[in-house]
């Protein structure tokens, strides 16, 4: 026997990972023309349905942003703007009475408790609607503390105010102060933080569905391929399969393009000419429930608060007064430009009559005031006709009038761009299904030509 010891086998071939061994099989299947048709079907058919998907999935998500505008989030929106107003309201109401004193009619009392109950109403529907913990939570926590010391302060006040007691005045003002310092910022919070939300929906319902766009364009590419390499390959014009798929491919973008325009584009009209138009218009009627609180004020007051501007001293609420009429006459003058047809327009303008002959009202009261008349200025407050309450009251019923107008006006638009979308989903799905098996037929037909 030799020394020399045996040659030692060859190490067996490293082992194939599954991934390597399925890329040498594509690999091999591609050499061969039934292998390409295999390959170029599997990718087409699954780009069909990847569009179909992404169709479904980015209408599904649009549709319903639009139609939480609908009835979510602006719904909300109003809700919070009704709670300021009917705060606002209810102080207003609460002065007038206070003037009246014992002559207080029975209609201004039902008018406060009338507020009272809307805005407690209102503060349960914001509660249901907000987000457990979220700030908008807390401002109606904050708002439903402060409504019942708010009501008992006013029923001191009125009760003092019966009795000829001074100190009734003192707490009017003290009401009046919880209102306009507390409960109406707090309120004006839980309006932004609702309008926050409303902008929220419009961003996620409006933006192009770029993706499903994309994927479309790129499947009806994939697709015109094909039939053009088939029609090279066997000079037949038509694959019915194919053709099929492009049908439905074509009919799903189509569908995707008209569908998010038209939803695009009413839901742009119903925040346009509907929510700023409301928001507007909700600032117009504050001001003016602002003003009218006011002016009552001054003459509850009788000069015993005074605020010091441009070096002049003048009655702290008469100050309030003009300010708040300057800022009624800027929200109405937008709100004019911002009305599109002469049902919006007439109310307004009527509003903006009325604010005018509310202030010329006003000055003659002044007047009568600083002359030491105080009771004929409180009859040319809170008199019958002739009153400046008359004017306040007209101003607010044609405001009124335009908000109604131009909540219908948003409600119609922004129907219009959530119906446009419906079915969109389920219908961008079940046509990318027919479309990828009419890849799987048209290419099963020719693979057929090959056994």
């Amino acid at each position: 026997m030799s020394g020399v010891p045996p040659t030692p086998p060859p190490p067996p071939d490293p082992r194939r990972t599954a991934f390597a061994e399925g890329v040498d099989r594509l690999r091999a299947a591609a050499t061969t023309e039934p292998g390409r048709l295999r390959l170029i079907g599997a990718v087409v058919a699954l780009l069909v349905v990847a569009f179909g998907a992404v169709t479904a999935w980015q209408s599904a998500e649009r549709a319903a942003a639009a139609g939480d505008v609908l009835t979510g989030s602006q719904p909300l929106s109003s809700d919070a703007a009704g709670i300021y107003r009917s705060l606002a309201d209810a102080n207003t109401a609460a002065s007038s009475g206070f003037l009246a004193g014992g002559q207080e009619t029975k209609a201004a009392r039902e008018r406060y408790e009338e507020d009272i109950r809307t805005a407690a109403a209102k503060l349960v529907t914001a509660a249901a609607g907000s987000e457990p913990g979220s700030p908008a939570a807390a401002t109606i926590t904050e708002l439903n503390r402060l409504l019942p010391e708010y009501k008992g302060l006013i029923e001191r006040a009125r009760t003092y105010n019966r009795q000829g007691f001074p100190v009734g005045g003192a707490y009017l003002r003290h009401a009046n102060d919880t209102m306009q310092d507390e409960m109406l910022p707090a309120a004006q919070d839980l309006y932004e933080s609702e309008n926050r939300r409303l902008r929220g929906d419009y961003a996620e319902a409006t933006p192009h569905p770029w993706a499903a766009i994309a994927l479309g364009v790129l499947a009806l590419a994939a697709l015109a391929w094909v039939q053009r390499r088939t029609y090279l390959r066997t000079h037949r014009v038509f694959n019915h399969g194919l053709v099929a798929a492009t049908a439905a491919t074509t009919a799903v973008l189509l569908w995707l393009a008209v569908g998010h325009g038209v939803a695009r584009a009413r839901l742009g009209d119903s925040r346009d000419h509907g929510v700023r138009s409301l928001d507007v218009l909700h600032d117009a009627r504050v001001a003016s429930l602002k003003a009218r609180g006011n002016e009552n004020l001054t003459l509850v007051a009788r000069g015993a608060e005074t605020r010091k501007a441009g070096g002049a001293t003048y009655d702290a609420y008469d100050l309030d007064y003009r300010r708040e009429m300057g800022v009624l006459a800027a929200r109405l003058a937008d709100a004019a430009r911002l009305a599109d047809d002469r049902a919006g327009r007439r109310p307004v303008a009527a509003a903006a009559a009325n604010a005018a002959q509310w202030r010329k009202r006003h000055t003659a009261a002044r007047a009568q005031d600083k002359n030491g008349n105080y009771q004929q200025a409180l009859e040319k407050v809170i008199g019958g006709k002739g009153a400046t309450g008359e004017c306040f009251d007209d101003v607010d019923a044609h405001l009124a009038a335009a908000l109604d107008h131009e909540e219908n006006e948003f409600e119609r638009a922004a129907a219009a761009g959530r119906d446009a979308l419906t079915g969109l989903p389920a219908g961008a799905a079940v046509l990318g299904v027919l479309g990828a098996a009419g890849v799987v037929l048209g290419i099963g037909r020719r693979l057929s030509e090959y056994r």
